[in-house]
């Protein structure tokens, strides 16, 4: 098939981008051509996503009308679209072949896309969008404080919402986001959860059978992009009471970048000083070499996110080399982190950092006294397999194809 892939960007803002380098290269290799096509090239401190060779990649603005005028030219037999930042650039794409849209995001189901109450507490929201979701923007500080912001918001998130009823499928990496969609309109035959993305390698079987050694540091390690939703301040907010019960030191790094990394580490420089055995590193982007051994290095990988994650691919990185996931119980991430199996969750409605300490407490206790949990991150990890998920997006894309629907 030929197949173009579309995206907001082309650089690694997130964990869509990084499961769209992956992709393009395991569909590349299994014979399919492939295009992308992107809006805009930001944020510019975040790596590129790497193209595979041979890949025409198309940039659409600032000149939209040349660059579907090339997408046109090469004449893809099916669109696999992961969200634009315009509605209009997505509608016109649309023209060109069948769409099949990835649903990363509350795409079309939330005036601000995160699906959270900030106030008076923060909370996942399950509404159903709609117009009675303009009352409680400000009351519940769904998102900024400007009017203007919030009717712009409003009208693109329901032009996106009609937009995704012109796609032929909808797929989804949860049930929960399904669910989302259904629940807004979507008919349920149109929508399909992928297998979980897993890894094309094995699980690593060497990881240490108690990686919590006896009076050592704990090795916690946050990946992800830094804004308020993800729950950076929360964890380090947890951190004292974890080093008083637990007992242990504690070494939290920090990979990644993002709008609230300078309040982090202000954040962390009050905690390190309020008290020793606690360290805090901010280590940025890390290329994926460099991230993985940093994974491998850690006891734990915590995954604070305050709104309902949709889904969480690191979670699966680290517990294919064995290491427990501590995270909220939001979203899509329960459908695969069972609490004292492959790591620990947390109450996530409402997420708390009393909560967060609780679940990362149990998790290096459980650390400290068996590997049960680094088998059981090694397990999870096994079940998951990168060839069942590509299977299924083939299978679907090829039904997309043979469809013909071309959005008009």
């Amino acid at each position: 098939m030929r197949i173009l892939i579309s995206n907001w960007s082309c650089r690694r803002a997130g964990g869509t981008e990084t499961y769209l380098g992956r992709i393009m290269s395991r569909l590349t290799a299994r014979g399919h051509e492939v295009c992308f096509c992107f809006e805009v090239s930001e944020p510019e401190r975040c790596p590129l996503i790497p193209v595979p060779p041979g890949v025409l990649s198309v940039q659409l603005r600032p000149d939209v009308t040349g660059g579907l005028d090339k997408l046109r030219t090469w004449r893809p037999d099916v669109i696999y679209a992961h969200g634009f930042l315009e509605p209009e650039d997505e509608a016109r794409v649309l023209e060109i072949a069948p769409g099949l849209f990835a649903a990363h995001s509350y795409y079309g189901t939330c005036i601000s896309g995160e699906k959270t109450h900030k106030f008076p507490i923060v909370r996942p929201c399950s509404r159903q969008f709609g117009p009675a979701c303009l009352a409680l923007y400000f009351p519940r500080r769904c998102g900024g404080l400007s009017p203007i912001t919030m009717m712009t918001a409003y009208g693109r998130q329901r032009r996106r919402l009609a937009l995704l009823h012109r796609y032929v499928r909808v797929v989804t990496a949860s049930a929960h986001m399904a669910g989302e969609f259904v629940r807004h309109g979507m008919a349920s035959a149109r929508v399909s959860t992928l297998p979980h993305y897993g890894a094309d390698e094995d699980p690593v079987e060497s990881a240490s059978a108690a990686r919590v050694a006896p009076g050592a540091a704990c090795r916690v390690t946050f990946v992800g992009r830094m804004d308020r939703l993800k729950g950076g301040q929360v964890l380090l907010d947890a951190l004292p009471r974890v080093r008083a019960e637990s007992r242990r030191p504690l070494q939290l790094t920090f990979a990644g970048e993002g709008p609230a990394r300078e309040s982090w580490e202000r954040h962390g420089q009050a905690v390190t000083s309020q008290g020793s055995g606690i360290s805090i590193e901010f280590a940025g982007w890390l290329e994926k070499e460099t991230l993985m051994s940093r994974l491998a290095a850690s006891d734990v990988v915590v995954m604070p996110s305050l709104w309902p994650e949709p889904f969480g691919l690191v979670g699966l990185e680290a517990n294919r080399r064995g290491v427990p996931v501590v995270a909220f119980a939001t979203g899509g991430i329960p459908e695969w982190l069972q609490d004292g199996v492959n790591g620990c969750l947390a109450p996530g409605d409402p997420p708390t950092a009393d909560g967060l300490a609780d679940a990362l407490i149990r998790c290096i206790r459980s650390l400290e006294s068996s590997d049960a949990l680094t088998r059981g991150a090694l397990a999870a990890a096994r079940s998951k397999r990168e060839d069942a998920h590509l299977d299924s997006l083939v299978d679907i894309l090829g039904q997309a194809a043979r469809s013909g629907c071309v959005s008009a």
